[in-house]
């Protein structure tokens, strides 16, 4: 399906007018079709789509986006404040149960408003999501139509990425609001359909499954090591074993997993994931090491659920097998025998493996599943042995490599066999620089995973949090490496990409004091957020609790979060998770103590470090005047350097044009103009500062550099000074001239008569000419 048509029947009708213009940027790039398409492709022709795309149309969409996240985050706000003064009025009437009941009997109306007023807030914010991806697909569709088309000479995509990764619409974070939400869902649900005895129920059945919360975060290979070695020193390394899981032995390398991703050619599945449509499902073949060692190799098919909860369907199977059950003709009898000789029954595993290969061989004749995708990385994983509480896990040297056989005239794949000869029969390794240009991408990062089970210890996992909000990692909570293999080599069979796509451009890398001033306004953003609905929610901790038993307390506090198996055997083989979910925000089972820390009486970590400032080093430790980082050799790109050069010569060039100013005034005005002369050597004055304070400016300015400052380069007190010396001098000498003509006027004999300005303006002119 062509984008525009796509785009067309993704319009949320209320606001039609606020999306993407594709149809007047094709217009603008002379699309086939044009009257204009013969045209030669002039510079202006260049200038206007570029203005259209980058400014006009982002400018219009980013706008639109911050309206309307802003309007329903307003909205928000006042459904909790209505929701307060019933709180306070319940309150009111607790102590008289005639009265209470009164109330019950009033409230339900209102609260039906509240709970549409609610529903309304949800749907409009599913729609900006949805808003939000597919205006991104365009502007990067409409990138790429123009540098096919007039890339011999321009190229537009490099600018359209820098200009979408600094404007927020594609980046926003719903979650928080979401979790606001769910509070009052629960909230008022409890009031409309007395369901608080019904939800804490289910909360305890659920109770007994355990499941972690997910975080994800790519790691640039410069700061890889220094991760590594952060992890180490509280986890040992695991290193994956289909059997078992042990601490990895002296000189043993890191293993390298394969993951072999199906779809069919409509890419149903990567659109299920990258919309997040409910019952998302993936599914895989995945092995670890090399095809030829015979390693154990696994169907996997995973299934997201609504409520944010994940199914595994799992079992082995051997290579020589894999064809004839992708086509159907083998369904697995001898495995299926040999389970049932040693188990002597028909239930348990036996009726389990029947199950989960029924499903998998009919989920892919269902929709016509076939390999797509080859996902290779290398894996080091961090695990206490026989403690499953952290789990932490990186993969480096990630490639994408095409499977498919899509075009028939060159098959990326034997259509007749179901994975690459080439790479599999040759033992092709990282790089693979016998792949073909267009077939592979190699992710630039690493990525980091990390599950925390729910409950665990928060002292214990202090260290945790200090990790995921330093400077060496960046938060990519929705990365999938499905999604981001699909949408990088399949650009011309998709219409919808992942938002993380132009984050590929940027450096990744941050300075520290800006990740931890970040970290903090970041904490300070969430605490505004809890402090809006503490009021109500305060009163009551149970109204918390039982949030999580509705539906958009479902959404907002399961995002991350999967069931597990507490056997350490799946540690390094199972942490390989590819959904694209959010992750849940940090459990919080006595909400009060939440927004009690808020106090200016408080006395957590948090609240001390916005009391107290900078933070103070224990007795004994002192600072270490140089970050790690900064003990290497200076190495300064030449543009920074020339950047200082080229301002100190600006401010030598202004000094220059005083100085030549003042000497022709002071040449002109003669010995008896004591005026002129007496402004000539105000403005060498002002000449001699404006050399002497940009060679100042630039010797702080090259130690700066040198010294890796995390300074402002700002420089305001030496343009202000400058431009004062100058109006004060131009006034200076409009006054003395005025003076001295009044002096004539005088002496001439018509001090008694009005002088005309205007006269006086001319003569001034006159003079000065």
């Amino acid at each position: 399906m062509r984008f525009g048509k796509t785009l067309k029947n993704s319009i949320y009708e209320p606001w039609k007018s606020s999306y993407i213009d594709y149809g007047k940027l094709k217009q603008l790039l002379r699309e086939e079709g044009s009257q204009n398409e013969d045209k030669k492709w002039t510079e202006d022709d260049e200038g206007r789509f570029v203005e259209e795309l980058v400014n006009v149309q982002i400018e219009k969409v980013n706008a639109f986006q911050v309206e309307t996240y802003q309007s329903l985050r307003e909205r928000t706000s006042d459904c909790e404040s209505r929701l307060e003064k019933l709180t306070e009025s319940e309150k009111m009437d607790k102590d008289t149960l005639e009265e209470g009941a009164n109330m019950d009997r009033r409230s339900p109306e209102s609260l039906q408003d509240m709970l549409k007023e609610l529903d309304g807030i949800t749907k409009e914010i599913n729609e900006l999501e949805k808003y939000s991806r597919i205006n991104y697909t365009g502007f990067l569709k409409a990138a790429k139509k123009h540098d096919r088309k007039r890339g011999s000479k321009y190229k537009v995509r490099p600018l359209l990425q820098v200009r979408l990764a600094a404007l927020p619409f594609n980046s926003e974070d719903y979650s928080p609001l979401l979790y606001r939400l769910s509070i009052m869902y629960s909230f008022v649900r409890q009031r409309v359909d007395g369901e608080i005895e019904r939800t804490k129920s289910m909360t305890e059945a659920k109770s007994g499954k355990e499941t972690y919360t997910s975080h994800k975060f790519w790691v640039h290979l410069e700061n890889l090591l220094e991760v590594k070695t952060y992890i180490l020193r509280r986890l040992p390394v695991l290193v994956y074993n289909p059997q078992t899981s042990k601490v990895v032995e002296s000189g043993q390398s890191d293993p390298t997993i394969t993951s072999l991703y199906f779809d069919n050619p409509q890419f149903t599945l990567y659109n299920g994931k990258i919309e997040r449509t409910s019952d998302a499902s993936s599914l895989r073949l995945r092995w670890s090491g090399q095809l030829d060692e015979k390693p154990e190799i696994f169907f996997e098919k995973k299934t997201i659920k609504e409520s944010g909860d994940s199914e595994e369907t799992r079992f082995p199977i051997k290579e020589k097998y894999i064809q004839s059950f992708i086509t159907g003709e083998y369904r697995m009898e001898k495995s299926v025998d040999k389970l049932r000789g040693r188990e002597g029954t028909e239930e348990n595993g036996v009726a389990s493996l029947k199950h989960s290969i029924d499903e998998i061989q009919s989920f892919i004749k269902g929709i016509g599943l076939q390999p797509v995708l080859r996902a290779n990385y290398t894996r080091a994983a961090f695990q206490i042995p026989g403690d499953d509480k952290v789990r932490i896990s990186i993969d480096t040297d990630i490639a994408f490599i095409r499977e498919d056989s899509l075009d028939n005239d060159r098959p990326c794949r034997d259509p007749g066999d179901w994975h690459r000869g080439d790479i599999d029969r040759f033992g092709i390794k990282f790089p693979f620089s016998e792949i073909r240009q267009g077939e592979i991408s190699r992710f630039p990062h690493a990525l980091l995973e990390i599950k925390v089970k729910d409950g665990s210890n928060k002292r214990t996992n202090e260290w945790i949090k200090d990790l995921m909000s330093s400077h060496l990692l960046k938060e990519a909570p929705r990365f999938s490496k499905f999604v981001h293999g699909v949408a990088s080599l399949f650009e011309d069979y998709v219409n919808s990409f992942p938002f993380w796509l132009s984050d590929l451009e940027t450096d990744i890398r941050k300075d520290p004091e800006t990740a931890f001033q970040e970290e903090q306004d970041k904490k300070a953003k969430q605490a505004e957020d809890e402090l809006a609905m503490g009021s109500f929610l305060g009163k009551s901790a149970s109204s918390y609790k039982a949030a999580v038993g509705s539906p958009a307390g479902k959404a907002a506090m399961d995002f991350g979060k999967r069931g597990s198996d507490t056997g350490i055997d799946d540690v390094a083989e199972e942490a390989d998770s590819d959904e694209d979910a959010d992750p849940a925000p940090e459990p919080a089972p006595g909400m009060l103590s939440g927004f009690l820390s808020l106090s200016p009486f408080s006395n957590t970590k948090y609240a001390r470090a916005h009391q107290q400032g900078p933070v103070q080093l224990p007795p004994g430790v002192r600072h270490p005047g140089k970050f790690i980082k900064d003990m290497n050799p200076v190495r300064v790109e030449p543009k920074v350097w020339l950047a200082n050069q080229r301002t100190f010569i600006k401010w030598q060039h202004i000094s220059v044009l005083l100085a030549t100013l003042s000497l022709g005034l002071f040449n002109a005005a003669g010995e008896s103009n004591n005026v002129a002369r007496g402004l000539a050597v105000v403005y060498t004055v002002i000449a001699l500062f404006a050399g002497a304070w940009g060679w100042w400016v630039y010797i702080v300015r090259s130690r700066m550099i040198e010294e890796r400052s995390g300074k402002d380069f700002d420089d305001v007190v030496g343009p202000i000074i400058v431009c004062i010396g100058l109006v004060v001098a131009l006034c200076m000498n409009f006054g003395f001239k005025y003076h001295t003509f009044l002096e004539e006027a005088k002496r001439s004999g018509n001090s008694n008569e009005t002088l005309d300005f205007v006269h006086v303006s001319n003569l001034i002119h006159q003079d000065l000419r």
